[in-house]
């Protein structure tokens, strides 16, 4: 469904004339944007968008709402392939090999002014590794995240465990998860001790476990993948285990659109999840509920997540320069710092964390720091060329193993295969 925001923003475009200035025409944009996590995010865009009119009034942006990042990375490259394609938009930031294998998108480096360098070398590193290739930056971070641990402090007291202490190791997470378990008078259980979504992002899920096990799942240069190593079928392993060993996740696949449901509800006393969601459960959540960084094997970690901004190269000079406007207002500290309360995701610049906006939330909200704090053992989102086609291939794989149809070797020895077949093209 398409949404207008009935906002005019400006790329500054004046022209004099006699004793008087008259505006140049507007610059139109059309800005895709994706709505994959609940809360009030369209809201919140619309609003900022408004505002950003009062600012700047010569550029009107009309945002598409166009579904989750596939959908709208679909919808994107079907209107470019159709001649009409937007001028941003927010697509995953590890669409960025896909994009530029389409010659879709320019760089932003020479658009963003003579601050530029300054300004884009002030964002999070974390999130501008996935953006920049071959010294070029490609995309900027937006609606960004990490996987975090929520864990409801309730059900750590009812089960005898310090509600301050999460688990810190994958012994500890299965332990616990023990403890947590309820069932009723019948044996059926009532309440699980963790849930891992497996549906949907299945491979950021065994990219987080495996970076925890030390293992990396490709290269730079998105060309190869690391998917039937040893540690990363150890990680996949621990994951079944959870479910079929020790009995304290649900077997089968778990869905990604209803877990924060589950959590909620209390069927589950701990999920990994983004930290995008993070909003939505402080408001709706009836009990005392902590968030924490991912448990460790080897090491603590998670991947990066979520959308960057991408100018488009079919794009006129006067609207690539107006995208970059926009996209430098939406990120500057105070906005990051507003988008970053009001929906969970990580802001995108250290400055923002600076505010006395941030600053007086996250006194009264200490979880809004967490996934900031977990940058620092952060890596790089899987990201390869055809990246659409490899994400499928090890979401399969992850679906293989929790549902018992394929041990986690011969569901990564597969997935290794299949990647390699697609990605020798690029070599």
């Amino acid at each position: 469904m398409k949404f207008k925001t009935k906002a005019l923003i400006t790329a500054g475009f004046i022209t004099v004339a006699g004793f008087g200035a008259s505006m140049a025409q507007a610059v139109d944009l059309t800005m895709y944007y994706p709505v994959a996590v609940g809360g009030p995010v369209t809201k919140v865009i619309d609003d900022m968008v408004q505002r950003f009119q009062k600012e700047n009034p010569d550029i009107k942006v009309d945002a598409v709402y166009a579904g989750n990042y596939t959908d709208t990375m679909t919808k994107a490259m079907t209107a470019m392939k159709g001649g009409q394609p937007p001028q941003l938009s927010v697509l995953f930031s590890t669409d960025l090999f896909t994009l530029i294998d389409e010659k879709a998108i320019v760089p932003i480096d020479d658009l963003a002014g003579a601050d530029g360098k300054a300004w884009l070398d002030s964002l999070y590193p974390a999130f501008m590794e996935n953006g920049r290739i071959d010294g070029k930056t490609w995309s900027v971070p937006f609606q960004r995240s990490t996987i975090v641990l929520y864990y409801n402090k309730d059900a750590f007291k009812d089960a005898g465990l310090d509600p301050e202490k999460p688990p810190a190791t994958w012994a500890e997470m299965a332990e616990m998860s023990k403890k947590l378990v309820k069932k009723d008078a019948s044996g059926n259980v009532t309440r699980w001790g963790v849930e891992i979504p497996s549906t949907g992002y299945g491979y950021w899920m065994l990219q987080a476990l495996a970076i925890e096990n030390g293992q990396k799942l490709m290269n730079e240069s998105g060309t190869k993948v690391f998917f039937n190593e040893k540690k990363t079928v150890e990680a996949l392993q621990y994951w079944v285990d959870m479910s079929r060993k020790e009995n304290v996740m649900p077997t089968g696949a778990i869905e990604w659109g209803t877990l924060r449901a589950d959590f909620l509800e209390g069927k589950t006393a701990m999920m990994w999840h983004t930290t995008g969601n993070l909003t939505a459960v402080k408001d709706a959540a009836k009990f005392n509920f902590g968030v924490a960084m991912l448990p460790a094997k080897e090491q603590r970690g998670s991947p990066t997540g979520g959308g960057n901004f991408y100018v488009f190269k079919s794009s006129s000079p006067e609207q690539q320069l107006a995208s970059v406007k926009f996209i430098r207002w939406m990120t500057a500290p105070e906005r990051a710092a507003e988008w970053s309360i009001k929906t969970g995701y990580v802001a995108v610049t250290p400055a923002a964390y600076e505010t006395e906006t941030m600053k007086s939330y996250v006194k009264d909200f200490p979880q809004a720091i967490v996934a900031r704090d977990q940058l620092k053992h952060a890596v790089a989102e899987l990201s390869v060329h055809d990246n659409g086609r490899i994400y499928k291939i090890v979401n399969d794989a992850v679906q293989a193993a929790v549902t018992g149809t394929q041990t986690p070797q011969e569901a990564l020895d597969s997935a290794q295969k299949q990647s390699e077949r697609i990605l020798s093209r690029y070599k």
